[in-house]
């Protein structure tokens, strides 16, 4: 094991970054197979599409703004140091319905690569 590489610093400084969706950001905190850490980025009036993972669980936690989750039809509001998981199976779609951006981590487990079916 290279503790060097295990031990490095990382942040939206230096994560890999990409953009998804109308203008969102991702930076990748932690990529691996049995674990996915995403730093994203929602600006105003943005969604994803809703969906659901078969065998990923994955926990929301918001840094900053207000992130809209729906899940099976049912919104939930949360708010800086607040957090919401998804059990595998559960049909859902993050929106930022706010007029400022929203910053959250999620984390999913295991990585939801090859695991995802878009609903609409």
């Amino acid at each position: 094991m290279d503790l060097k590489k295990d031990n490095t610093m990382i942040s939206k400084d230096n994560a890999e970054h990409y953009i998804w969706g109308k203008n969102c950001d991702g930076w990748y905190l932690v990529n691996r197979q049995d674990m996915l850490i995403i730093h994203e980025k929602m600006p105003p009036c943005t969604q994803e599409k809703r969906h659901f993972h078969s065998v990923s669980r994955q926990f929301f936690f918001v840094l900053e703004g207000v992130l809209t989750m729906e899940l099976e039809g049912r919104d939930n509001q949360i708010g800086p140091r607040q957090g919401i998981e998804i059990p595998p199976g559960l049909k859902h779609q993050a929106r930022n319905d706010g007029q400022s951006s929203v910053e959250f981590i999620v984390i999913s487990h295991p990585t939801t690569r090859g695991d995802r079916s878009d609903l609409y």
